[in-house]
């Protein structure tokens, strides 16, 4: 009987024993699993620096954190800057697509460019992309198709400008700088042209090749009542040149992005360029949770945000409207 009992009490044990085995073996995959599918990779490539893109990506990042995606936790950020050649754009994509990424993010037009040129299969985020349709990059905003979603950085210039002409009622000339060489800025010149016939403006084109031609360009400027900035990015990068420029003359500028006016514009309807890149973001976490770029729409802001350098409001004499002065940010030129 003891025996038996000594006999049943082994048995007992090696099935416990066995048990623990499998259970710890079973719990050891699942945990392996868990943890190569929870950290997902996201690569940035950036066109150039300046501080509106950069706030983008901050933006980006953040995006992804506030749903959930936390570098160093489940989330692995890689990042690269063309610093505005684009001859390095392509390598960079490479670079970038041979890490394996969950996702792509291009900020500014020719990132997503090359991006596109690289791979038709990792899903990619427009980020800062002003005509996604018109730079064949998605086949519309409603269904994008292929492998591209993400939030567009079109601007409200018919606000842009009868913000203008609240601000400069007696200006009639109107001076469109832009980068010749920004595929992005084009339509924006156009619609620009559109939107001054129906604010009584006459308007000139002043395109420069490169930054290199801003100062010249500007002295040129001899019958300019104050100069319209589209969103470009090179004009970005070069706006305390311009402001500099633009002062000597007693021009006023106008630009397209808050960070512009922050660095010498007089005033703009614009987008926060921190939130576009949260906006981003968040479509990024959608798609690595599963969403479809090619049915998910591109994100477009219906309304802007008054910005005003009141700085340069004095400079110029300017005398705010009282709705104006109610609803505008006022910003601090840096």
């Amino acid at each position: 009987m003891k025996n038996k009992k000594l006999l049943l009490s082994i048995g007992v044990v090696i099935v416990v024993l066995i048990g623990s085995f499998f259970a710890f073996e079973l719990g050891k995959r699942s945990s392996g699993n868990a943890q190569t599918e929870e950290v997902q990779k996201v690569s940035i490539l950036q066109y150039v620096s300046h501080p509106s893109l950069d706030d983008i990506r901050q933006g980006v990042e953040d995006g992804l954190a506030q749903s959930g995606y936390k570098e160093g936790e489940n989330i692995e950020i890689g990042f690269q800057n063309g610093q505005g050649d684009q001859s390095k754009l392509a390598t960079m994509s490479q670079q970038l697509i041979e890490d394996s990424p969950d996702a792509l993010v291009g900020i500014a037009t020719p990132a997503v460019q090359s991006l596109a040129n690289e791979t038709n299969d990792i899903p990619i985020m427009l980020g800062a992309i002003a005509d996604p349709v018109g730079n064949d990059l998605v086949d519309s905003m409603e269904e994008p198709g292929g492998n591209m979603t993400g939030v567009s950085n079109q601007v409200p210039i018919d606000q842009q400008l009868e913000l203008a002409k609240q601000l400069l009622p007696e200006a009639e000339n109107m001076g469109i700088l832009y980068s010749s060489s920004e595929d992005n800025a084009k339509p924006q010149v156009v619609e620009a042209e559109k939107e001054a016939e129906e604010q009584e403006f006459t308007t000139e084109r002043y395109a420069v090749p490169s930054s290199n031609e801003i100062q010249q360009t500007i002295q040129a400027m001899d019958d300019v009542d104050f100069i319209y900035i589209p969103n470009d990015n090179t004009m970005a990068n070069a706006m305390s040149t311009i402001v500099s420029e633009a002062d000597k003359k007693d021009i006023p500028i106008i630009p397209s992005v808050d960070i512009m006016v922050e660095e010498g514009g007089v005033a703009t309807v614009g987008i926060d360029q921190h939130e576009l890149g949260v906006k981003t973001g968040e479509m990024t976490a959608d798609v690595l949770d599963g969403a479809d770029p090619a049915e998910t729409p591109v994100y477009v802001y219906d309304e802007g945000k008054t910005y005003v350098n009141q700085e340069q409001v004095e400079k110029y004499g300017i005398d705010l409207p009282e709705a104006v002065e109610e609803e505008a940010e006022f910003v601090d030129e840096e």
